[in-house]
This record gives structure tokens, C-alpha cells and sequence, in this order.
């Protein structure tokens, strides 16, 4: 249900960014970090992203919003290997 009293996104910005006309990619990918850093402690991330793409994306398919919520599907299904100290040769 599209509503703005939303557990899951407690700042409507799910509900809102759908609703801009004429918002960018990079506008979006903003707003999703926002809205993912803005999740309740202990949120399934991916179970929330699902959610997401099923009550949006029929209605709009080639939104800006429902490209970022796919890549950040495919990007977290992903994992790569960062560097750090774990990675560094030991003596």
C-alpha cells in the first residue's frame, strides 16, 4: 500500500520521490541512501528493496527510483572482495 505512514520509511522519502516529476538518477541514488541509512535497526535492507519494487515498480517502470532500487538489488546480491588489512601480505 502506498501510504505516507510507512514502518519502513519513516521519512516518506519512498513515497516522495515517486511523486517529483523530472527527478534524476543521481537525485535518486541520493535519496535512497537516505532512505537506507534511515531504516529501523534491524531491517532486512534487500527485504525492504523487494518490498519497494513490488508497490512501485508496476506503476512506474522506467522511473529514475525503480532503476536504483534494482541496482541496489543486484549490488548487494553481489559481494566484492575490498581491500583493507585483511588483504595486506602478512610477515
Amino acid at each position: 500500500m502506498k501510504t505516507r505512514d510507512d514502518p519502513m520509511d519513516r521519512k516518506a522519502l519512498m513515497y516522495e520521490v515517486y511523486r517529483i516529476d523530472g527527478i534524476t538518477a543521481d537525485e535518486c541514488r541520493s535519496v535512497f541512501l537516505d532512505w537506507a541509512l534511515s531504516l529501523p535497526d534491524g531491517q532486512d535492507v534487500q527485504a525492504a528493496i523487494a518490498h519497494y519494487l513490488a508497490l512501485y515498480q508496476p506503476d512506474y517502470p522506467d522511473h529514475p527510483m525503480t532503476d536504483v532500487l534494482r541496482q541496489g538489488q543486484q549490488s548487494a546480491s553481489a559481494p566484492r572482495r575490498r581491500g583493507g588489512w585483511q588483504s595486506r601480505p602478512r610477515d
